[in-house]
């Protein structure tokens, strides 16, 4: 906990904005899945009518810091896509390397004795 009078609201502040964040971001996640099940559906006016207010928010929570502007930018961009060519965008890379698996030697080089 903290002791001095500057640390308790430094608390104070820090839980409001965690909280107001929160709050964008769920909003925000909330419409892009409005968007992408509209257009699933075929709703395509919905959809757009939609994305006017996801890119709203989304310039509001890039203005304020919740988000980086480059990760709203590419959001607005992947979500209009999504809306232009009618089926629902995809929410991370399928062309993602997986991680390597190669096993590590039993001891490194350093630690062999002679």
């Amino acid at each position: 906990m903290p002791h001095t009078q500057s640390a308790k609201k430094r608390l104070r502040q820090s839980e409001e904005r965690r909280i107001r964040n929160k709050d964008r971001l769920t909003e925000v996640k909330t419409i892009r899945k409005r968007i992408l099940r509209a257009v699933n559906d075929g709703q395509k006016q919905e959809a757009e009518t939609l994305y006017r207010e996801l890119t709203q928010r989304l310039d509001q929570a890039a203005s304020t810091n919740t988000i980086h502007r480059n990760s709203a930018s590419r959001t607005k961009s992947r979500i209009a896509k999504a809306i232009a060519a009618g089926k629902p965008a995809a929410t991370k890379s399928a062309s993602a390397k997986p991680k390597s698996s190669a096993p590590k030697s039993a001891a490194p080089p350093s630690a062999v004795v002679k």
